[in-house]
């Protein structure tokens, strides 16, 4: 447990049936007075395993999109510095102990440095490190809302690069990759229906280019069998991407106009 309390920032969660992960990353932010956990209708034990932590408060609401989902739940944060973070992300102690002594500027937003692991085997080649802004101040800025790979505006300010490391778990199984990778393949599909164009072909071959760059040439072999099932299932939702577009289109034209 750390020594201190940090009161000026409001961590953000948005979270569904996150058991796997949950009690790490929220065992993890015990210095923060406030988490604000926004649950989308976990119906596993993220929601009892949540309410141990005193510094925790649980708001459940309606999921939208990634990024709306987010801007909405940290509308029921205390403060205006927001950490927004994942279900299945841990930041090191010495990322927080940095953190707590930094003179935050309003017209900055900050980012961290993500190392992505497959289960406890950290993946160095098939993904690598992310760098990704998640600390704003909510006056000047907020995510945008794209229903997936959403992120934070940072139009006009200064982006400050944050030292230490948040650890990504993103993957405990095998059937995560699958749940994921039609999820994902969904949101992207509903997002850009009518916008972008798509095709079989287009599928075939985005699915073809993912896994032969994410295998081949990230050398993601290097990573052994975690990098195999990485590559297949870069492939697998890009194929399903486009596929579900491609319907999603077809369907937008046959639609009767409505009176």
């Amino acid at each position: 447990m750390n020594s201190f309390s940090i009161t000026h920032i409001s961590v953000v969660i948005i979270v569904k049936n996150a058991a796997a992960t949950i009690e790490a990353t929220l065992a993890s932010l015990d210095c923060f007075s406030e988490v604000v956990l926004y649950d989308n209708g976990s119906s596993d034990e993220t929601l009892n395993i949540a309410a141990a932590f005193s510094n925790v408060k649980i708001i459940q609401g309606e999921f939208t999109g990634f990024g709306e989902t987010k801007n909405n739940a940290v509308s029921f944060a205390s403060n205006d510095w927001i950490f927004s973070l994942d279900a299945d992300e841990v930041p090191t102690v010495e990322f927080i102990s940095h953190l707590a002594t930094l003179d935050l500027d309003k017209n900055s937003a900050y980012q961290i440095n993500r190392v992505n692991y497959y289960k406890s085997t950290p993946i160095k080649h098939c993904w690598g490190n992310d760098v990704i802004t998640r600390v704003y101040h909510r006056a000047v800025t907020s995510f945008n809302n794209n229903k997936v790979h959403e992120f934070i505006i940072t139009d006009g300010l200064q982006v400050n690069m944050l030292p230490e490391n948040v650890l990504h778990y993103p993957y405990s199984n095998l059937s995560d990759f699958i749940v994921k990778a039609d999820n994902y393949s969904s949101l992207f599909a509903k997002d850009n229906q009518g916008t972008k164009s798509s095709s079989p072909l287009k599928a075939f071959l985005n699915g073809l280019f993912s896994f032969v760059k994410t295998y081949f040439l990230k050398r993601g072999f290097l990573d052994g069998y975690p990098g195999l099932v990485i590559a297949f299932s870069h492939m697998t939702t890009n194929f399903f991407k486009y596929m579900k577009l491609y319907e999603a289109n077809k369907e937008q034209l046959t639609q009767p106009l409505k009176k």
